[in-house]
């Protein structure tokens, strides 16, 4: 059997703790039970080899002869040659429930495009030693080949622990299992299979790339990198107080209030009021052509990771929202801006490695005279904006028309500041064999300023306030992102001129 490159490679120092031995026989913790398939005994027979039936057709057929021949010792012979597989059978039918195996990924979720290592572990729980094993994990194909490995004998009481890796250049989440263990005995008599039902599932987010800070607009605001304090700093005897609970420093216990209200009351504290900052995320399927990893809606997936993950390391409170009007973390959480940064990034970047694109069926019942009034998708993206004023808008949209962009151009009112990155399609088919790059005369008008002709969808966005960066095929991130502080740094500095 061959094995993946990097099997057999041994694990961390801190290997995961042996199995518990509660009663003879159980598996351990997490290690996923038997699938007995019915039968017992009998459907353990089917696993006799060719070697183990022809001792059993030997010794029957010498058991035949010594009785009709009337020898006693060809008897003991046939015997011989027809209990030994018998004994194997029952031998091995009795340890394979007494193998525990359990499986740990490292780590458990991965940037596309990146490795993670499966280690698995084989547990003799029996007292008496295995024979030859054969290990075999099932691993969906997009993640490599499936692993085996080939043990030798295992102790009683002792373990055997392999590893291989796994990778995947689209983001999603893989089911890793169920592992399948051979065994054989010494005298390949019997072959025997056992499956565990434990699954672990390997998560893929997109990649995340790092992004210089700037300052974008909106800071003027209330936002930024400055923070104002709820509970300003208004005095003594404007603090507001609450009832001491367990564990509360004692040195913020408030007197005068406990005197008032006869009971221990202590100062509240501080809480900031955090930057707010949403990402959009436009997923229509019309919006996009291509696939894979390098089509533009994986682009467009990976910026927004991106962009929410530098967001909350500044401090901003971040919330995804797309085209069909859902957001991560829903109204729930007060405002959709709730959680620990490090747990919030976790929770976005768990959902983007699993966004699709919105569902065509549903577009076409809101052109079909929706709850919205609008057809195009983005205008439920509007209905959850127009609810409340946000900080930092930041977009990235695919192909727009006159009414989408439309659409786009409202959010920009809902925002101290707002930056789209428009994605050219047309672009990344058009580099690829037999591409379409076909780009429609009505989309473009004339910008006499510049003496060229930009998208008409662009136009509108920056005449509605947005700073707009068109995105074509190999640009990237980091670049477009000082690109979008530089061009709204333009912007203030002609709109101060012209207030002049």
């Amino acid at each position: 059997m061959s094995t993946p490159p990097g099997a057999g490679t041994p694990p961390p120092a801190q290997a995961p703790p042996p199995p518990a031995r509660g009663r003879a026989g159980g598996p351990p913790p997490g290690a996923g039970g038997p699938q007995r398939a019915g039968g017992g005994f009998r459907t353990a027979l089917g696993g006799l080899t060719t070697r183990g039936r022809s001792f059993v057709a030997a010794g029957v057929a010498a058991a035949i002869c010594a009785y009709v021949l009337g020898q006693s010792d060809l008897l003991r012979v046939g015997l011989l040659l027809a209990i030994l597989p018998l004994v194997c059978v029952a031998v091995l039918y009795r340890t394979r429930y007494r193998v525990a195996g359990s499986r740990r990924l490292a780590p458990s979720r991965v940037p596309a495009m990146s490795e993670s290592r499966v280690h698995l572990r084989v547990d003799n729980v029996s007292r008496i030693p295995t024979g030859l094993l054969m290990l075999q994990d099932r691993v969906p194909y997009v993640l490599g080949p499936r692993p085996r490995f080939v043990l030798d004998r295992v102790e009683p009481g002792g373990h055997r622990e392999v590893s291989y890796r796994v990778r995947s250049d689209l983001r999603g989440r893989y089911p890793l299992g169920p592992l399948q263990l051979r065994l054989t005995d010494p005298f390949g008599m019997c072959e025997l299979t056992r499956s565990f039902s434990a699954f672990d599932t390997l998560t893929v987010v997109p990649r995340v790339e790092p992004l210089p800070p700037v300052r974008l607009a909106g800071e003027a605001n209330g936002y930024g990198e400055s923070r104002t304090r709820a509970l300003a700093f208004a005095g003594e005897d404007d603090v507001i107080p609450r009832g001491y609970r367990h564990g509360d420093d004692l040195r913020r216990v408030h007197w005068r209030s406990t005197a008032k209200y006869g009971e221990l009351m202590v100062r509240r504290e501080e809480q900031p009021h955090r930057a707010r900052c949403t990402v959009l995320l436009d997923t229509r399927r019309s919006a996009y052509y291509g696939a894979g990893p390098d089509s533009a809606f994986e682009w467009a997936v990976s910026g927004a990771a991106s962009v929410s993950t530098h967001m909350l390391e500044r401090g901003f409170a971040v919330r995804l929202l797309t085209d069909t009007g859902s957001s991560v973390p829903g109204p729930e959480g007060g405002a959709g801006y709730a959680g620990d940064s490090s747990d919030m990034a976790g929770v976005l970047l768990d959902t983007l490695a699993v966004v699709d694109h919105s569902d065509d069926l549903a577009e076409a019942a809101g052109r079909d005279g929706g709850t919205d009034g609008h057809g195009n998708g983005l205008a439920r993206a509007y209905e959850v904006l127009r609810s409340s004023h946000e900080g930092l808008l930041v977009a990235f949209l695919g192909d727009l028309d006159e009414e989408q962009a439309a659409d786009v151009g409202r959010m920009r009112h809902r925002a101290g500041g707002a930056v789209a990155f428009l994605l050219d399609s047309d672009d990344w088919t058009a580099r690829e064999p037999g591409g379409r790059y076909d780009r429609p005369e009505e989309r473009t008008a004339p910008d006499a300023a510049a003496g060229e002709d930009i998208p008409l969808p662009v136009r509108m966005l920056r005449e509605a306030g947005w700073t707009v960066l068109s995105v074509r095929a190999g640009d990237s991130l980091p670049e477009l992102w000082q690109q979008a502080d530089r061009y709204r740094s333009r912007e203030e500095q002609q709109e101060a001129g012209a207030t002049t």
